[in-house]
């Protein structure tokens, strides 16, 4: 879908887009669920392989996700829509809700998908209720909140879960619907229990940072806030507020210059949601960024994804990032899960008078200069440049996994070493991973991440098998040390930056311990060893269908027979012309100490027994 033709208007002058655009973006995603519904518009089927919850699940949830969606655009208008636009979610509430109708919805029971898209209905409700709840039969009412009240007392899933009950019970406790107090609180009192600080929440026990932090932790209780009202506790409101205030300061370093979120963590098909903290922030007032950044920030991100294809040519959301692409779906993922990108509309609720809207785009950070971001509590070091736009995030820290003594496999979208807004991860690949590579070929995997620190320009952690990696980072390159405590006579393998295009294939060079693949447009990804490589001849791992962001893509790898105990490698990801792969170099003094030069002079030291905090930052030679 392209952009509406509008002219540039003065106070849009990065992205050219104003809220006339993000109401035409959401009615072509309301206009293109309409083919999918079902005659009483309680159910949206859409195309594609059912959820694990089955067709009848998804068909709530196009209906739910949907909702949340014309909800913010019913109240942005103050009901001064298609009278249409609410007739049919009226519609579909009465048969969704009526036992006796063919298109009723599931049962809420426990641990059950009808619990997330519960959620959405409530805050659609709250939302809407002046011209919609407020209009409905009593009858309907009742089956409504009768329906929704299966919540009480049901059991919910440890993780951001518990915040569809708080939601849900606030709702009915709005209406004067029997529902739980208790419940409430306990799930608001979980949420503080995985608080880590710098306003990171992870999303259960366990070390679990992504974008729910974005579209759910922090989210919800903005929006449980404006359910409850003068029911909500005033020093827990202002607890939410002070950490989601620290989260935004943070989070704005997360889209690059083109718009487009760091592609790392689970339901990327959510897409521009990533959006939607920074219209909370403005509703709860607890927003620490100028207005006109907010609406660049977030219309960059809607714009990024518009000028992708998304929505697609029938106004669909389909499973991917650009096009489709199972790779970043999970099991739960159905036809119309991607709709959770409605939370981008989020900024439809304030007025069209607010600054939000009418200041001048401010850039955002990573157009200004470059940035190193230490962000302790993930485990995370984001570091963006300015030439290039793009955000690159180094990982120490989130694994997804869930406590000891339990283990997961690895995911693509946590376990690696770095991910960026300007690549995505392969499924399966060497990228941004080291490995110790088995005989019949099979690579190690990271495994349980331990971090051992993050602070300035570095970070460190431990992995399984034996490898502890510290990452420097400066401009757009990282450099990594690796020290490593495994067999004799083990294979090694380190993978760069993976770089895809729908066009072509990435060009590839290779050499003597390097090697590059550099996309048409100029997206460069070079891999080159410092120290401890020996004659490991670099290469070029090339795939077809294994990346979100092109059907054909490249990875620079370094693989060496018989490692050394410690390997010093430069990762390089750039689409500056200027920025250079080559004169970095690597020593080892007698202590262990591990003397960095990047490209372009900047000197670094890594100390044997002191990875972190940051010390030892030389100039340039």
């Amino acid at each position: 879908m392209t952009a509406p033709h509008l002219s540039l208007p003065a106070f849009s002058p990065i992205t050219g887009w104003t809220r006339a655009h993000w109401e035409a973006v959401a009615d072509r995603l309301l206009d293109g669920m309409l083919p999918y519904a079902s005659p009483g518009f309680a159910q949206y089927r859409l195309p594609g392989v059912p959820s694990h919850s089955g067709a009848w699940s998804d068909g709530l949830e196009g209906y739910a996700r949907s909702f949340l969606l014309a909800a913010f655009r019913i109240a942005g208008a103050q009901g001064r829509v298609d009278p249409g636009l609410i007739e049919r979610y009226a519609a579909g509430l009465d048969a969704g809700c009526d036992p006796r109708s063919p298109e009723h919805w599931p049962p809420i029971t426990d641990r059950a998908q009808p619990m997330v898209e519960a959620a959405s209905i409530a805050v659609a409700l709250h939302e809407s209720r002046p011209w919609l709840w407020d209009h409905l039969d009593d009858s309907v009412r009742g089956r409504v909140a009768e329906w929704l009240g299966q919540f009480v007392g049901a059991d919910v899933n440890d993780s951001n879960w518990r915040l569809f009950q708080v939601i849900t019970e606030e709702f009915l406790a709005s209406v004067g619907a029997p529902h739980s107090r208790a419940e409430i609180d306990a799930g608001l009192d979980r949420l503080d229990d995985w608080y880590r600080g710098g306003g990171w929440y992870t999303d259960g026990d366990g070390r679990k940072f992504d974008y729910y932090n974005a579209w759910a932790l922090h989210l919800y209780p903005v929006l449980w806030e404006r359910i409850a009202g003068p029911r909500a506790d005033e020093d827990r409101v202002a607890r939410h507020r002070a950490r989601l205030r620290e989260f935004l300061t943070a989070h704005q370093h997360f889209f690059g210059s083109d718009g487009a979120p760091v592609h790392q963590g689970r339901s990327l098909i959510y897409r521009f949601a990533t959006a939607a903290p920074l219209w909370a922030g403005v509703l709860a007032d607890a927003n620490p960024l100028p207005p006109g950044r907010i609406r660049r920030l977030a219309s960059g991100a809607l714009k990024h994804f518009a000028e992708h294809g998304v929505p697609d040519e029938r106004g669909l959301l389909t499973l991917g990032w650009y096009r489709p692409f199972p790779g970043v779906t999970q099991r739960y993922s159905g036809p119309a899960s991607p709709y959770w990108a409605s939370k981008a509309f989020l900024g439809l609720l304030l007025p069209e008078t607010h600054p939000v809207w009418t200041a001048a785009e401010e850039p955002g950070p990573v157009e200004t200069a470059d940035t190193c971001l230490a962000l302790p509590a993930p485990g995370w070091l984001l570091h963006s440049t300015a030439a290039d736009g793009i955000v690159r995030l180094v990982n120490h820290g989130s694994d997804r996994l869930p406590p000891p003594p339990a283990t997961a496999d690895d995911s693509p979208h946590y376990a690696r070493l770095a991910y960026s807004s300007a690549t995505a991860p392969e499924i399966p690949g060497p990228d941004n991973h080291i490995a110790l590579i088995a005989a019949d070929g099979t690579p190690s995997p990271r495994g349980r991440i331990h971090p051992l620190g993050v602070e300035g320009s570095r970070a460190a952690s431990r992995q399984a098998h034996g490898i502890e990696t510290v990452s420097v980072v400066h401009g757009p390159w990282e450099v990594r040390v690796h020290r490593l405590d495994v067999p004799p006579g083990s294979t090694v393998r380190e993978g760069g930056w993976a770089v895809a295009d729908d066009a072509a294939p990435p060009a590839v060079r290779t050499g003597p311990g390097w090697a590059l693949a550099r996309r048409a447009d100029g997206l460069t990804s070079a891999l080159v060893g410092l120290y401890g490589w020996g004659e490991a001849e670099g290469a070029v791992a090339q795939a077809v269908g294994t990346n979100a962001y092109g059907q054909q893509s490249a990875t620079p790898y370094l693989e060496l027979a018989r490692t050394a105990p410690l390997l010093v490698t430069l990762v390089m990801l750039s689409g500056d012309p200027l920025a250079s792969h080559t004169g970095a170099s690597a020593t080892v003094a007698d202590d262990g100490t591990v003397e960095i030069r990047f490209p372009d002079g900047i000197r670094e030291r890594v100390l044997r027994d002191r990875r972190v905090p940051d010390v030892g930052r030389g100039g340039r030679s």
